[in-house]
């Protein structure tokens, strides 16, 4: 009898910050988060259903699955059928050089994709290569690197835009961005909504509904997120989760393990130990 769900993360032994998850599923629901990173990938079986950018989406077989750093997400095994999946996580800034190189501006910006679901079987195929090199732990740094000029150049021919880094004008937006600069700065403290609507300089009311209109996702659930995020990070660093636990204010242990779980499948301990092989 298959256990119902599975999740096995690599990490690439040649290019820095590249890690790949190969995801099998069917009783198990992610909850509402973000990743710093870029996120992409394919569906190998089954649908997954999710809600992102405003609207529920259904991703079937083949198809390429983008999310851009920060951008909110669920998702779940949707059908009657088994989900398998596989996704590749990469920092912005590894980025950053392949996405310039692409457009053919050197001072370009991040790339921003304004389609979460893409069909297009030149991209899904660089990524279930790249995929496969890393979870096997074969080929060389080029051929990773190859790969992933290949994806960067097939996102900004198909689904990409790119923005200029130049600062955010709305009212608005510069206070949430103040907000959101605060709760990364403070992970490791206290934090309540008086202090992070203070700290954007809106009422907490005020506050709340700018915050789940521009998101996607209460303050409480970006808080959660982003503890978990900075979490793995120092797990992959050889913190053990007992002390990362400590040091991002879960109750206990076993609070920790339950959060963390139900963003990335895994328990902590789990997660560190797929990353040592």
């Amino acid at each position: 009898m298959s256990r119902a769900f599975e999740f096995q993360f690599s990490s690439s032994r040649h290019v820095p910050t590249l890690k790949v998850l190969r995801a099998s599923i069917e009783d198990f629901r992610y909850d509402r988060h973000a990743h710093t990173e870029y996120a992409f990938g394919v569906t190998l079986a089954g649908r997954q259903d999710f809600f992102s950018a405003g609207a529920y989406h259904r991703n079937p077989p083949g198809s390429v699955i983008f999310f851009n750093p920060e951008q909110p997400h669920d998702g779940e095994s949707g059908g009657a059928q088994r989900l398998d999946y596989v996704m590749a996580y990469m920092a912005p800034e590894a980025l950053a050089t392949l996405f310039a190189e692409a457009a053919g501006n050197e001072h370009a910006g991040r790339l921003l994709s304004p389609h979460t679901l893409i069909t297009d079987p030149v991209l899904r195929d660089a990524i279930l290569a790249l995929a496969r090199l890393v979870r096997e732990g074969i080929g060389s740094r080029i051929d990773q690197e190859d790969l992933l000029q290949q994806i960067a150049v097939r996102m900004v021919q198909r689904a990409g835009r790119y923005q200029p880094s130049l600062p955010v004008n709305r009212r608005p937006d510069r206070l949430l961005m103040r907000a959101c600069d605060y709760i990364r700065d403070h992970l490791d403290q206290e934090l309540s909504l008086e202090r992070i609507s203070a700290a954007a300089n809106l009422s907490r009311y005020h506050f709340l509904r700018l915050f789940h209109a521009q998101f996607g996702m209460t303050p409480h659930q970006y808080v959660i997120s982003y503890r978990i995020d900075a979490a793995r990070g120092a797990l992959e660093a050889g913190a053990t989760p007992g002390e990362v636990a400590l040091r991002y204010g879960f109750a206990d242990h076993s609070h920790f393990n339950r959060r963390f779980k139900r963003i990335h499948g895994v328990t902590p301990f789990q997660y560190q130990q797929s990353l040592a092989h």
